[in-house]
């Protein structure tokens, strides 16, 4: 969203704009092709932002594939008994966990309450020897589960069972309360005919929307969105559901054997709550068990940060061992997620048999030297794409919770009361108690960041700089993500690109890892002296933007601002970032997120290698290299810094806000800015809430030059807001630290765009060159 002044102020600013930009000599495309002295020749031809784009998607997808073999590192099991077996692996399941979002504390013991008005009952269904009643039961905070549970009349129940939907099911459905679908698929209620107390959550479906009234995206995605900046998780929700349901069935009949079963989405939740509770004897997985290697395929709701760094299917259910998993090769839900409308776009398919059974080899492999060995059973339904629910997977399920009887054939349907509980009503329940929680986590997090960054030292610059180090590399290894490669050397390549009447541009091409390039222009002033060295700013694009943008047509926004620092005789870099050509790298943020990195990973080192590089030019003053970028820019010009230590100030303009606020609210005023409404699916990072707000980057930069640079009719964010966590800021610089000269904000009456006047200042100040 942008917002511009009334039509006055608007003639007005583009007046000035255009006065500046009046002063800039125009440059032309240079006919001459040489190379900067000392480099190579650039031969590449074609579009180079789009070689880049495709060599990071080839060097993200073998990270991908070389994730398999780097899990081992993260293990270390003991096989000697199944109980030291499972000490070994507590660790691991703690890390499943945090991935997942599974942080809040459940409610102790919690009761199954029967839901009902004076008006409608609680029993909703009877059955052959069982009842059907609606329950909800509470899981953390203010949030429930909701659904159906189903007991047996007369007798002891032989097993507790929790049996997962998928999305697309309701547990009307499942119970054999609705129509459309066959008594095989209705797995809760064959359970309960043969014996089983048998709960069946609903869960979140994948309706579009909009959601409280614009979230035009799934229903799973909606809540997905501002969650994952608080480092919870829609998946982890559920499985804390699952989870309070099993505390529920341990708490009123403690030594009954408790299982989870669940197809699809259902199958998913079902194998997390396995895999993190060892209380459930034994776990049912239908339609989900696969290679997740292609995970950044599926639905952005199943975006895990870090799985694959730890966790494949195998993995997971090595931490089920030595209790039983039952896995179907069934087919699944298929589902394609088209992203129109503002959502991620993804799909869903069947698990291929053969892929299913390798994957199955390689978890019994983990696990083949525990005695006695884990039962880990794979069912067939037909070719492994055939209907869920087989009897060979039920009858399996029950035999390892204990239950030997024949598994018998489905019986009547059940009788259906009056009334049975409005699946979008409940929907719309549990979507609005999970929204709340995650809104209130968010009003929380300053607290909780500020208990984070309590380590920080601010008695001297030494005590500083020894102590924000720690921050640092938590930011380069958990929020960030840091590959481990070496760079390659940069065997620069370049060509004459422009000419103009002070300076002149050269297109770069440098290696930084196997295929993955960095590329930009660098513009040389025409009057350097021998053996001069200068101050080099790097100018930073926005969002869809090439280096291009900042040199020449004077486009929106950018304004030719590195060609005007080029007149004004700084040298200047304007390099190619990664976030250009829509969906082409926001999907490389979904390969990397998989493996617990970001676009960052990539453009971080990308950036170290354009630094590193600079250093080596005869020009160039190596301690007085500054960054400016403006828009996504801006949002690089808070994350390079921190790691690219080698920039020596960093100006973050059209982007500054209270940053978690504009990933996770949805309501207020914040609410109306969020990016949980827009089609930005990649911007959301994890954990941030907890960790590095923008005030927190800010400290990773410090004590190094830090500036702000803002037009009060940015759509970005309101004032207050920019303000507000700018205030933190200037007190960490001129309170804490004694350098509030070093840290600036500049409001300008202006919409998103590069203002030029106060940041220049900044400029010639910090890095040392006089104005002209």
């Amino acid at each position: 969203m942008k917002l511009f002044p009334p039509i006055g102020l608007s003639l007005v600013l583009l007046a000035t704009v255009e006065s500046r930009g009046a002063d800039a000599a125009k440059a032309t495309a240079s006919s001459d092709r040489e190379p900067l002295p000392g480099t190579a020749a650039l031969t590449l031809d074609g579009d180079i932002a789009s070689e880049l784009v495709a060599g990071v998607d080839r060097f993200l997808l073998r990270k991908i594939d070389a994730s398999v073999e780097g899990r081992a590192r993260h293990w270390n099991r003991d096989f000697s008994s199944p109980d030291a077996y499972v000490r070994s692996v507590e660790t691991n399941r703690q890390q499943l966990a945090h991935r997942l979002g599974v942080r809040d504390a459940r409610v102790n013991a919690p009761a199954l309450e029967l839901l009902a008005t004076v008006d409608h009952p609680a029993l909703v269904g009877t059955g052959a020897g069982y009842g059907i009643q609606a329950v909800r039961w509470r899981s953390f905070g203010d949030v429930h589960g909701e659904g159906l549970l189903l007991t047996p009349e007369g007798k002891s129940p032989v097993a507790d069972v929790v049996v997962v939907p998928d999305a697309g099911q309701t547990p009307e459905q499942l119970s054999g309360l609705q129509e459309g679908m066959s008594p095989q698929f209705q797995v809760a209620r064959r359970l309960a005919e043969n014996g089983c107390r048998v709960l069946v959550p609903a869960i979140m479906d994948r309706s579009m929307g909009p959601h409280l009234g614009r979230g035009r995206m799934t229903a799973r995605e909606f809540l997905y969105r501002p969650a994952f900046e608080l480092g919870r998780h829609v998946i982890g929700y559920e499985v804390q559901k699952v989870l309070s349901a099993v505390d529920a069935f341990s708490a009123g009949a403690p030594g009954r054997p408790v299982g989870v079963f669940g197809w699809g989405e259902g199958g998913l939740l079902a194998f997390y709550s396995g895999a993190l509770d060892p209380r459930i004897r034994a776990v049912g997985v239908s339609g989900y068990f696969d290679d997740r290697r292609q995970v950044w395929e599926e639905p952005l709701d199943r975006n895990v940060f870090g799985l694959l760094d730890q966790f494949g299917d195998a993995e997971v259910a090595s931490l089920i061992a030595p209790r039983t998993l039952v896995v179907e090769a069934a087919r699944g839900p298929e589902i394609t997620v088209t992203g129109q409308g503002g959502g991620g776009p993804g799909r869903l398919l069947t698990p291929r048999p053969e892929v299913v059974r390798q994957e199955v080899e390689r978890a019994r492999k983990l696990t083949e030297r525990l005695s006695p060995a884990p039962t880990l059973d794979l069912v067939m339904s037909g070719d492994g794409t055939g209907p869920a629910g087989s009897d060979v997977a039920v009858g399996a399920f029950l035999r390892a919770l204990g239950v030997s009887n024949v598994l018998l054939p489905p019986g009547s349907p059940p009788q259906r009361a009056a009334w049975i509980p409005d699946a979008v009503e409940r929907r719309q329940r549990q979507m609005e108690e999970l929204d709340r929680h995650t809104q209130r986590l968010l009003v929380e997090s300053p607290e909780v960041r500020r208990e984070f960054m309590k380590r920080l030292d601010f008695r001297t610059p030494e005590s500083y700089a020894a102590t924000v180090e720690p921050y640092r590399e938590y930011f380069a290894e958990d929020v960030v993500g840091r590959f481990s490669d070496p760079p390659l050397a940069a065997n620069p390549r370049t060509r004459k690109a422009y000419e103009a009447g002070k300076w002149v541009g050269y297109e770069v091409v440098l290696d930084v890892f196997p295929d993955v390039i960095a590329y930009g222009i660098l513009l040389v002033p025409r009057d350097l002296k021998p053996g001069e060295r200068r101050p080099v700013v790097v100018c930073q694009h926005g969002l869809e933007g090439r280096p291009q943008d900042v040199v020449t047509g004077d486009k929106e926004a950018y304004h030719d601002f590195a060609a005007r620092l080029a007149d004004r005789g700084f040298i200047t870099f304007a390099p190619q970032n990664l976030y250009i050509f829509t969906d082409r790298f926001r999907t490389l943020q979904r390969k990397s997120n998989a493996i617990r990195k970001t676009l960052f990973s990539t453009i971080v080192p990308q950036h170290q290698q354009i630094v590193d590089w600079l250093q080596t030019l005869p020009f160039v003053d190596p301690q007085r290299i500054g960054f400016y970028g403006l828009s996504y820019g801006g949002k690089s010009a808070m994350r390079i810094p921190p790691l690219v230590k080698d920039y020596v100030l960093s100006i973050c303009s059209a982007d500054f806000n209270e940053w978690v606020g504009k990933n996770a609210a949805t309501a207020g005023t914040l609410g109306r800015y969020s990016y949980t409404w827009s089609g930005e699916y990649e911007i959301f990072e994890w954990d941030l809430g907890s960790t590095f707000n923008y005030a927190e980057m800010a400290a990773l930069i410090a004590p190094r030059p830090f500036m702000v640079e803002r037009g009060h009719f940015d759509g970005v964010a309101p004032d207050e807001a920019v303000a507000w966590e700018f205030g933190k800021v200037k007190f960490l610089y001129a309170a804490r630290l004694g350098i509030g000269d070093r840290c600036e904000m500049e409001t300008f009456v202006g919409p998103h765009t590069i203002h030029g006047q106060g940041t220049f200042d900044f400029l010639h100040r910090h890095l040392n060159w006089p104005k002209p």
